[in-house]
């Protein structure tokens, strides 16, 4: 059945007058309790309402207008599900933006709140959320223009998953398959394990259990033979029961952490892979988890949350999520999409040099402006790039003596040894018996452009701008945390799309010009 919609009073009763003189700090209360029937006007309704299916059936719908306050309340608090149902009992402000005031009862269940979150996930809804306060902030003066500057930018958001090494990696999805086995027959994990041939999984560290010294090379190889001696035999006693789908998930994670860590079996004794495999899984209960870095000193396990600010209008327009290993640059294409629906064009990308080698910045339009900071030219004992001029009409690159070779972007220009030694300048230019190689960026002249622009006092204050994004990154980052709250990159995609509702709220409040509650 369709919900049917939520329509609850514009005006402040009484009641509600004396709550909203007593909110001090969360302001965030008083400004939805004045604009929910903004917000959530009657074609927004609609749409929320079309993730249910209809049906003559079952009691009428929680209103989805009421669930997605409550969304948006649980981010800006930053409390579980349960607490969820605790503040709507408890809390007059909650109450004051949920139309339930005094409740003994919340008017949904957690069931339904979880509900609610998985339908607004499948249905792209957490999206809208965000297109929904842009299109509020249309509705108010001077902010009409197609074209926008946008910044983007990124942080670390540590995964949810515990990390663990490769034996402990193996024990847990070894032990996570048979406690579905235990669970099913109503028994103690230890007695499953041993009856299975496994009595290391007994333990809750696998490397406990093993009991070896470390520190002697020679332990590693029986330490591998045992628990892929184990491995086999939960495969055996597993095929043997009627096993769940649970435990064979279970044991497949256990085989990847097989193929991406242990070298491939020969003569020898068994060891561990050097190096970290390509998408190498790093915790059991995330599988999306990854190692990664945010700059060369800082390391991150988990995710990259990558936020696009309006420079004009303070909005955050887009957000994304990549696991920790993606480059930067890999995340513009899902931004431009989300960017789609609200029809604008980006006018002034300011980024920072990861996004560099990133499609908008490739395959941009000759109109198109880039903001940012050029890789410095390396400088050593002889002449740097810098000294050579790029005639780009011609096509060709003159070294500091003048000598001249054509050049094609992303290609290498190779002065030969006997132009380099008939030049008075070779000694300051190279020391290569072969003469002097410069190698030429597939956006050259971009760089060019961005060199030039930052050694001017205009053009330094246009990198300046790009500090605005880093703000709204601390902001969300204040409400979302450093860590993340759910298991899997859609989840917190979702988690991160309404902390940016959340952001856009608090700039929409400022607005002098949006209707007030009637």
């Amino acid at each position: 059945m369709r919900p049917c919609p939520w329509q609850p009073p514009h005006a402040l009763a009484p009641q509600e007058e004396q709550i909203v003189r007593r909110i001090k700090r969360a302001k965030l209360f008083i400004f939805l309790r004045q604009q929910r029937h903004l917000i959530f006007d009657s074609a927004f309704q609609e749409e929320l309402a079309g993730c249910y299916a209809d049906s003559a059936e079952g009691q009428p719908p929680i209103p989805p207008a009421q669930l997605a306050l409550a969304t948006v309340l649980q981010a800006y608090t930053g409390v579980s599900d349960d607490e969820v149902i605790e503040a709507v009992q408890m809390d007059r402000r909650w109450q004051l933006v949920l139309d339930c005031l005094d409740c003994a009862r919340a008017p949904f269940s957690k069931g339904t709140l979880v509900g609610f979150r998985e339908r607004l996930i499948a249905h792209t809804l957490d999206r809208r959320l965000i297109e929904r306060t842009v299109e509020i902030a249309a509705q108010s003066q001077g902010f009409g223009p197609r074209q926008i500057r946008a910044a983007l930018d990124s942080s670390p958001l540590w995964g949810a998953g515990r990390v663990e090494d490769t034996l402990n990696l193996w024990g847990h999805a070894l032990r996570k398959a048979l406690g579905v086995l235990a669970r099913q027959q109503g028994r103690e994990l230890p007695a499953v394990a041993q009856e299975a041939g496994a009595a290391l999984l007994a333990h809750s560290s696998l490397k406990a259990a093993l009991d070896c010294d470390w520190d002697d090379p020679a332990a590693l190889p029986g330490a591998l033979a045992q628990v892929l001696g184990a491995l086999e035999r939960v495969e055996e006693y597993v095929a043997s029961h009627e096993a769940p789908a649970e435990a064979q998930a279970s044991l497949a994670v256990a085989h990847q952490v097989v193929a991406q860590d242990v070298a491939p079996q020969g003569d020898g004794p068994l060891t561990l892979r050097r190096g970290v495999a390509k998408e190498r899984r790093i915790s059991v209960e995330d599988g999306q988890m990854r190692h990664g870095r945010k700059s060369r000193s800082q390391l991150i396990d988990g995710y990259k949350r990558h936020v696009l600010r309006d420079l004009d209008r303070e909005l955050v327009r887009a957000v994304g999520l990549t696991p920790a290993n993606m480059p930067e640059a890999s995340v513009t294409a899902d931004i431009v999409a989300d960017l789609a629906p609200q029809e604008v064009e980006v006018g002034e990308w300011h980024i920072d040099r990861a996004y560099l080698s990133s499609p908008v910045v490739r395959e941009r339009a000759a109109h198109v402006r880039i903001i940012c900071r050029a890789w410095p030219v390396q400088q050593g004992d002889h002449y740097s790039k810098a000294a050579f001029h790029l005639d780009w009409e011609r096509g060709l690159l003159r070294c500091p003596g003048g000598q001249q070779m054509p050049f094609v972007p992303g290609g290498t220009v190779h002065f030969p040894a006997s132009v380099c030694a008939a030049g008075p300048l070779r000694a300051a230019c190279t020391d290569s018996a072969r003469g002097r190689s410069v190698g030429i960026h597939p956006d050259e002249r971009l760089l060019a452009e961005l060199r030039e622009r930052q050694a001017t006092p205009a053009g330094r204050a246009a990198l300046r701008e790009r500090v605005q994004v880093e703000h709204s990154l601390a902001h969300i980052g204040h409400w979302q945390g450093e860590r993340a709250r759910y298991l899997g990159q859609r989840k917190n995609l979702f988690d991160l799309r309404r902390m940016a509702v959340v952001h856009n709220l608090h700039v929409l409040a400022r607005l002098p010009d949006l209707p007030q509650a009637a």
